[in-house]
């Protein structure tokens, strides 16, 4: 029996017209971009392993991938595996997320750099995931980021930023959802959660949507914490919107610095959402998500992380960063419908002159155009669909009295091949 042909699970292969879509849609995200001001950057793919494992990554650490250090012997394998510290055997491990990557590459180059850095990073990561719909092994992400920039001009930049690349992308009807990590501190605290709980209690509050008010009571209540007012709290929280009295628990400068930047971002919509979380346990103060009313789904979202560049440098740098769940983004957009009509296809016969066809292809290609050489079939039909399903917009046939360009009689694809 043959052995599978199919990609690593959770990794996908890309056929032309799909790896058209993306490529579109990326060089639209850098556009947008690098119009805003940010100037793209690339770090390598593999990080030391202590530095991926520093804390810094969330429970995103718990699926990166390990690289072995090489020249291992039988016996340090069988040291490592009976004091159950396999990671020891991994000097390299792949990235994760492109976050932990900036904030070493920031700390390497910072001489180097502007004292407000604000950068791209488009590129893939790699998690050990369970794969599933929409959740792969390996995937994109599109992060812009500022650091050295401690106001709220970090923010507004992002967010506009953001917006701006979605609209370009033509997905409309977007808005953002907005907290602060400082607002769920001061909850907490209200609610007399014990600190080392605090982190734990978060995700909890992170999952209201998916198990209700009556689950996260129980489930902090399984923690230790006591529960008593928790329910009415989190019932009200739904209504506290930019407008409403605000309840005693309320971080009232967190909240007021929420408001100065909806009246900064007056183009774009921002809901403030209490229980809005974000999973990582590296945010500061900020933070915001990308929602769509028709997707139960965030698109993309970041946040506020003053304390991270400093683990590395030793001195605090004030961060933000965003990201957009470019897959998720790729999977809304489907197929590119325009065909390119500078995009053209030449037919011609089996015992064509190869000479005379790529002389004809260089003059086509030196105009401008991009052009694909095609043998006829007999079925013609297929052959001109599947031409105009790869983003080719024209077709000419060439024959001996078609040998230069300007006797090429082109049509436009999707006219019934038919005819000839």
């Amino acid at each position: 029996m043959a052995a599978p042909v199919t990609p690593p699970r959770g990794m996908r292969d890309f056929l032309p017209n799909e790896k058209a879509v993306r490529e579109h849609a990326l060089g639209t995200i850098r556009r947008s971009f690098a119009a805003h001001g940010f100037d793209e950057i690339e770090t390598p793919v593999m990080e030391d392993s202590a530095r991926l494992h520093s804390g810094l990554g969330g429970d995103n650490e718990k699926l990166g991938f390990a690289v072995l250090n090489r020249g291992l012997s039988p016996a340090d394998v069988a040291a490592a595996a009976a004091s159950g510290d396999l990671l020891s055997l991994a000097d390299l491990g792949l990235r994760f997320d492109l976050t932990v990557p900036l904030a070493r590459f920031y700390a390497s180059h910072r001489a180097e750099l502007p004292a407000v850095f604000r950068s791209i990073q488009i590129a893939p990561v790699w998690r050990a995931e369970r794969p599933q719909k929409g959740r792969y092994r390996q995937f994109v992400q599109c992060d812009i980021d500022i650091i050295g920039e401690a106001g709220p001009l970090a923010e507004i930049e992002l967010i506009s930023a953001t917006t701006a690349a979605l609209d370009a992308l033509g997905l409309a009807g977007c808005f953002v959802r907005i907290n602060d990590r400082r607002i769920l501190a001061s909850m907490l605290a209200h609610w007399n959660v014990a600190p080392d709980l605090a982190e734990r209690a978060l995700i909890t509050i992170d999952k209201l949507d998916k198990i209700g008010v009556s689950g996260v009571v129980t489930e902090l209540g399984g923690l230790g914490v006591d529960t008593d007012g928790i329910a009415e709290t989190l019932e009200a929280m739904p209504t506290l919107g930019w407008d409403a009295a605000a309840p005693a628990w309320l971080d009232l400068a967190a909240y007021a610095e929420l408001h100065a930047l909806r009246d900064a971002l007056p183009a774009t919509r921002l809901v403030f959402d209490p229980t809005l979380v974000r999973g990582m346990g590296y945010y500061t103060g900020t933070i915001f998500e990308i929602a769509h009313p028709e997707l139960g789904y965030s698109l993309g979202g970041g946040g506020r992380y003053d304390g991270m560049i400093g683990r590395f440098l030793g001195t605090d740098v004030p961060a933000c960063g965003f990201s957009i769940g470019f897959e998720r983004i790729v999977d809304l957009l489907g197929e590119t419908g325009a065909a390119d009509t500078d995009a053209v296809v030449l037919v011609h016969e089996k015992d064509a002159d190869p000479a005379g066809l790529v002389a004809l292809k260089t003059a086509l290609v030196a105009t401008g155009l991009r052009v694909r050489l095609e043998r006829r079939t007999k079925n013609l039909t297929a052959l001109l669909d599947r031409a105009a399903a790869a983003g080719y917009g024209r077709y000419a046939f060439v024959t001996p009295e078609t040998a230069q360009p300007g006797s090429l009689q082109f049509r436009p694809l999707g006219e019934s091949a038919h005819h000839h």
